[in-house]
């Protein structure tokens, strides 16, 4: 090596040596200033800092006191202080400080007072301003020690306010409190192992209150790092609503509720397995996997049930109301179920589902059900849908679609049932037959009902290759003789029952109704008014052959699809009426008798 070289790596090795030399004796104080500026500017706010002192002389692992840090509430927040330190002792390593990165060890922070929130919008007041949140993950501390400190959190878009006392020593952490949670109050409590740097802390955490209890139990993959955990979780409601309001995956509101599962958590995802549970009289499983992606919820799973109650998805206040609307309007066969997804604006997904049987008053009842409910952007479609009944399959697809921003969605029903059979909707097994249904519906509504009052389409219904009494099958043709002589058990062909109805503005025009029977044939006309659910028929019939008495005339029905009404006019009922039916028979002029009706054609077109 020649001289000039060896003066060369002397003097770098002196000046390395020097360098080393200053940073082991650095004196950290003078930079309070700077870190001051520093979290300045990462919280947009003022940042002050009383003093940091180095406590040791030397080395490259410097202790270090910084006392009396403030960091103001940000304006939107309140008055007072975003954070208090009364003091923070930590070692700072030297070496990833010259790599850009901060990596203390031994903290230990007295008198921390936090006043965490959270406005109606999402923003926070802890989250650097113009930047998305990212989570709740945390550095690896070693030997954290923290000592009197107070944290409160106030969050106005889900309704909660907490306060936590929060220690951690060497035996590990310790976190308690009180709060509510949608004004339900409750009892917050947290436990966990020493945190180590570099490994898996285990804790606990529970909420216990009249309302709401949740407990889980698991371990994050470093300590404090709440952005990658696994838990075991229980969960207790009055409402599904409340759990929302703890994990805040867009649930809506419903009977009281028990649930488990277990849960993992990676930056901006929430995976949930081996979920069970029970809503109202409803059982639940399942598997879901939630990603937030934008500032959106993405929710992709399946859900079983061996038995479903609908009413389980409503809460109390629902309920009621819908009680209170059915003892002032009266029953009603389209339900009043809300299907408001306005305030659904953050959530998307897809869910498949299968229902083993829908509890609740049916008829027929409701052996299984199942679909696949997507969500995009406030537009909800249910397809391919299929419900199983004891007599029937009904398969289409339906449509909830508020991506507009409408007070009100626009629902789309495309439904068609196929074989089914009449003696499973009528009661008594007066009738029997075949039966198919179509209904293709558009409407604008906050509920079911309110969109079919609105709606226009087309609903058709067929019955065929049945029976009915054959003094029921008379009386269509308005043959009195035979209706009244007619024996209890004798029995008549039904060819066919169809009826077409036209759907504009809620109103369907029933055009044709037509009741074809071996002897006779009836024809209805008028209106079935939603969503009401009046109809306002008028019936005519003739029978197919020789009458024994013929009662000119029609007849009408009013009154609602749950409580029809056959209004006879008093002239048809009238002595002199029924003077005039024998004086045709006698004459051998009872009037003309019916042919019967395209049973094939019709139902084709009703249909369609």
């Amino acid at each position: 090596m020649t001289r000039r070289w060896r003066i060369g790596l002397a003097i770098t090795g002196g000046i390395v040596a020097l360098l080393l030399l200053v940073l082991a004796a650095f004196p950290w104080g003078l930079l309070a200033g700077i870190v001051a500026r520093e979290a300045g500017e990462r919280f947009g706010r003022p940042v002050a800092i009383g003093s940091v002192e180095r406590l040791d002389r030397f080395g490259l692992m410097p202790r270090l006191a910084i006392r009396d840090v403030r960091i103001a509430q940000a304006d939107w927040a309140g008055t007072g202080d975003f954070a208090r330190i009364g003091a923070v002792t930590l070692r700072l390593p030297v070496w990833p400080l010259l790599l850009g990165r901060i990596d203390p060890r031994e903290v230990t922070v007295d008198g921390l007072h936090l006043a965490l929130a959270r406005d109606a919008n999402g923003r926070t007041n802890w989250q650097r301003p113009g930047k998305q949140e990212s989570g709740g993950a945390a550095p690896d501390l070693a030997g954290l020690a923290i000592r009197d400190a107070t944290i409160t959190y106030t969050d106005a878009k889900q309704d909660r306010a907490v306060r936590m006392m929060v220690d951690i020593d060497a035996a590990g952490l310790r976190a308690y409190g009180v709060g509510t949670i949608r004004g339900t109050p409750v009892r917050l409590a947290v436990a966990g192992a020493p945190p180590v740097a570099g490994s898996a802390w285990p804790f606990a955490a529970r909420i216990a209150g009249a309302d709401l209890a949740m407990r889980a139990k698991g371990s994050m993959d470093r300590p404090l790092d709440t952005d990658a955990m696994s838990l075991a979780v229980t969960a207790r409601a009055a409402d599904l609503k409340l759990i929302d309001a703890v994990i805040e995956a867009g649930l809506f509101r419903t009977r009281p509720v028990t649930l488990t599962a277990q849960v993992r958590h990676d930056p901006g995802q929430w995976r949930i397995a081996a979920l069970k549970g029970r809503i109202g009289r409803s059982d639940l499983s399942g598997d879901l996997t939630v990603l937030k992606v934008d500032g959106r919820s993405k929710i992709d799973g399946r859900l079983a049930a061996k038995a479903f109650d609908f009413n389980d998805l409503t809460s109390a206040e629902g309920r009621a109301r819908s009680a209170a609307l059915e003892a002032r309007i009266g029953p009603k066969l389209v339900p009043d179920t809300r299907i408001d997804i306005g305030k659904i604006d953050t959530t998307d997904g897809r869910l498949t589902f299968t229902v083993g049987r829908i509890i609740g008053t049916s008829a027929p009842p409701v052996l299984g059900l199942a679909g696949t409910l997507v969500m995009d952007h406030r537009r909800l479609t249910l397809a391919p849908l299929r419900l199983t009944l004891s007599q029937g399959v009904v398969t289409g697809r339906a449509v909830v679609d508020q991506h507009d921003g409408a007070p009100a969605p626009l629902v789309t029903l495309d439904l068609r049932l196929t074989g089914g059979d009449v003696a499973a909707f009528a009661e008594g097994g007066a009738f029997t037959g075949r039966m198919a249904a179509r209904v293709r519906l558009t409407g604008r509504g906050e509920t079911i009902r309110a969109a079919v009052g609105r709606s226009r389409g087309m609903i058709g219904f067929v019955v065929h290759d049945g029976r009915l009494p054959a003094r029921y099958a008379a009386a269509l043709g308005f043959d009195a003789g035979r209706a009244l002589l007619a024996g209890r058990d004798d029995r008549a062909a039904l060819r066919c029952m169809i009826a077409e109805l036209a759907v504009k503005d809620g109103t369907a025009r029933v055009d044709p109704l037509t009741v074809d029977t071996a002897i006779s044939r009836m024809r209805g006309t008028g209106t079935l008014s939603f969503p009401a659910e009046r109809l306002a028929l008028t019936l005519t019939g003739a029978p197919k052959r020789d009458v024994i008495l013929r009662i000119p005339g029609t007849v009408s029905v009013t009154g609602t699809l749950r409580e029809p009404e056959l209004v006879v006019p008093p002239q048809m009922k009238s002595f002199g009426n029924i003077l005039k039916a024998i004086g045709r028979r006698i004459s051998g002029n009872s009037g003309p008798v019916a042919t019967d009706a395209d049973c094939a054609g019709l139902a084709r077109a009703a249909l369609r």
